[in-house]
């Protein structure tokens, strides 16, 4: 196996498992109608995820992390919406990352993929919470959607967590894990 794509194999471990941690250790419960939605650091971390590993590693990581979750703390029947979410996240993240070249020499390129990752999730918990009424909950549609829009304060908070979190979290984060090839070969 060839060091880089063991190196992208350990990284993505890592991420799954800082993500697992992210979402299990930092939780605030928000009430809602529909779901036990909660503010937490997985989306932010996902998305650092994406950005570091690309769209096939990162949504591997978020997948693993964020689904290792909900299959762990009851949230199992519901834990292929959470890895579909994470599959959009990460396409919209890769997709705004690439207009940018992958430059992050200019901050507000970072920002601009951070807002996006939130702004994206916004969408994908609404569908993923009308989703979980009709199809779990028994609700008439409508009422899903009523229901849906009432849970959306925590996926706001969510989104704005996670913008702020990958602004915080992209530079230091690359001093880490962005190395130099000389650099790797040290003993």
């Amino acid at each position: 196996m060839h060091n880089n794509q063991l190196r992208k194999i350990v990284e993505t471990a890592l991420f799954a498992a800082i993500i697992f941690i992210g979402i299990s250790v930092f939780q605030i419960p928000i009430p809602a109608m529909i779901g036990r939605p909660f503010v937490h650091f997985g989306n932010a971390l996902t998305a650092l995820a994406i950005m570091f590993l690309g769209f096939g590693y990162g949504s591997l990581a978020g997948a693993i992390g964020l689904g290792l979750f909900d299959v762990t703390h009851g949230y199992a029947s519901t834990a292929y919406l959470t890895i579909i979410e994470v599959i959009i996240v990460a396409a919209v993240v890769t997709l705004v990352f690439r207009l940018f070249r992958r430059d992050d020499t200019q901050k507000w390129h970072i920002a601009v993929v951070a807002f996006a990752a939130g702004f994206t999730k916004l969408f994908t918990s609404f569908g993923n919470s009308v989703i979980e009424g009709v199809a779990y909950e028994g609700m008439q549609l409508h009422a899903a959607v009523v229901g849906a829009l009432a849970s959306e304060p925590a996926t706001i908070v969510n989104s704005i967590t996670t913008f702020v979190l990958v602004i915080i979290l992209y530079y230091p984060l690359k001093k880490i894990l962005v190395r130099p090839a000389w650099a790797l070969t040290r003993r």
